[in-house]
């Protein structure tokens, strides 16, 4: 297992590959210690030297920022915020974003501006090293004043209070830490808000989903191709010369791809009586390389996001400076998600529509992709399915980004609703691998009726691998079996396995 050392470089999205697999310990860096210790230091001596009202610090929340509070209600008032501000409803967060929210909270944290002691980040590592995962729930954040509920529901264990999944289970946070001799921590000032604000509900969600995007729109393009040969297109829309012309990376990339994976066919130097396909096979270049140039612009936002500090208020020791600002705002993260989003539903609009002509019966294909149709209804269904996926995701591209409620008394009067752009744009994401994973059985499917024998090295080496979980089918069957081991397929193998 690799060791991250938290703050000694910037997070790139391997190491996040590598935290999302189980490969990563964190080691707070000597680096790390010092600036945290020493803007903890900062606020102490500010405290103790200042009478003028410290936001969060010495004053309440939100619009309560006018009420002062004593010192010695100071360490009060940290634990009441994360009480009274874990209200999230609806689903359990996956362990594996929760993981995720962990390692970005203990990152943001260690840079050394949001005045958290040693020993308060020191357990949140000793939670991601152990694999204590907070219960967090999926609904409650605005996006705005940082991911308060989801956050205060990720700090609630430190107190001893909630619940945590260990080893597999979910159990009340106190006897996890009873079990493991550790005390409940009491919070000193600035460390709830500290733990609250920030984006890292969003940024887990985000980060989890562009890691898996990355390794479906390779796959679109793996299975793109197949379906391309199953339906006998044509070579020329692919050729490099069409692209270098537009130069869109992404369509140049992908184009590059597709030659890539068919070289050696000679399926495909078969000489056609038709000189067109229709959009959803010749233009895959130009649809599945513009998600691509979506998908990098919004890794691009994320990677920012992912080495910032976003909580409030930030100190800056050096400047004896200490800021109430806005870092904990989500739209650039909101705004990048629903532009994802939509980049991915239309990954699966144009799978979904190579689908349909690869069951229409035409190009020597038999109907529905079965030897006797009629008395076998063959992939009729596995297309209504994936007919009924893609509408669902059209339905969840609608932006959240444009939405904006007025909270806490009108000092929140606009929010970027990115909490909920981050749920659904993942759930976008995981409809897209179901719909690839359809295509996937089709394609091999049709490349039955065709001398499978004369494909490319590339797809020859993915139909071999295929097989061991979805065979041919050669009559009526239970097919939501076959559609639920393609989609495992999937998720499991990663497509520069076949191509490199």
């Amino acid at each position: 297992m690799d060791t991250h050392h938290v703050c000694l470089k910037e997070i790139d999205f391997d190491i996040v590959r590598k935290i999302m697999d189980n490969g990563v310990r964190l080691v707070i860096s000597d680096e790390a210690r010092k600036k945290v210790t020493r803007c903890r230091k900062y606020l102490d001596d500010l405290i103790d030297s200042h009478d003028a009202p410290i936001y969060g610090v010495t004053t309440g929340f939100g619009s309560l920022c006018n009420h002062s509070i004593s010192r010695a209600d100071l360490s009060i008032l940290q634990r009441n915020l994360v009480m009274s501000h874990a209200c999230g409803m609806g689903e359990e967060v996956p362990e594996e974003i929760v993981r995720l929210m962990l390692f970005l909270k203990i990152q943001a944290l260690s840079h050394g501006h949001s005045g958290i002691r040693l020993e308060t980040l020191e357990r949140l590592v000793d939670f991601f090293n152990h694999g204590i995962y907070p219960v967090v729930y999926s609904q409650g954040s605005l996006g705005a004043s940082g991911d308060l509920a989801p956050l205060a529901h990720l700090s609630l264990p430190l107190l001893g209070l909630g619940e945590v999944v260990y080893k597999g289970r979910a159990r009340p946070a106190r006897e996890v830490l009873a079990e493991k001799g550790w005390q409940d921590l009491e919070l000193t000032a600035k460390e709830g808000l500290a733990l609250l604000n920030g984006t890292q509900f969003m940024a887990a969600y985000g980060v989890h989903t562009l890691v898996r995007a990355f390794d479906l729109s390779l796959w679109a393009d793996l299975v793109g191709a197949m379906s391309l040969e199953a339906f006998m297109g044509c070579m020329q829309p692919f050729y490099e010369q069409v692209h270098r012309i537009r130069h869109h990376p992404g369509q140049v990339e992908t184009a590059a791809n597709i030659r890539k994976i068919l070289d050696g066919s000679a399926l495909m130097k078969e000489k056609k009586n038709y000189i067109q396909d229709p959009y959803s096979f010749r233009c895959i270049p130009q649809v599945h390389g513009a998600v691509k140039d979506t998908i990098n612009h919004v890794a691009g936002v994320f990677a920012n996001e992912m080495n910032a500090v976003t909580d409030n208020p930030t100190l800056f020791p050096d400047d004896d400076l200490i800021i109430s600002a806005g870092n904990f705002h989500g739209q650039p993260l909101a705004m990048g998600l629903d532009f994802f989003g939509m980049a991915l539903a239309e990954l699966a609009n144009i799978s979904e529509r190579r689908v349909y002509r690869l069951i229409s019966g035409t190009r020597n294909l038999p109907s529905f992709l079965v030897a006797n149709p009629g008395l076998n209804s063959g992939f009729m269904i596995p297309q209504y399915t994936a007919a009924s996926i893609v509408s669902q995701n059209k339905q969840l591209c609608s932006p959240a980004s444009v939405d904006s409620i007025e909270s806490s008394q009108g000092q929140e009067d606009h929010v970027s609703m990115g909490a909920n752009a981050a749920v659904k744009t993942l759930a976008i994401l995981n409809n897209l691998e179901k719909v690839l994973a359809i295509e996937l059985m089709t394609a091999s499917q049709a490349m039955g009726f065709r001398d499978a024998a004369r494909t490319s090295p590339v797809l020859s080496a993915l139909l071999e691998a295929f097989r061991k979980h979805v065979e041919f089918i050669q009559n009526d069957k239970v097919m939501y079996e076959e559609m639920k081991n393609a989609a495992l397929f999937v998720r499991q193998n990663r497509p520069c396995h076949f191509i490199s």
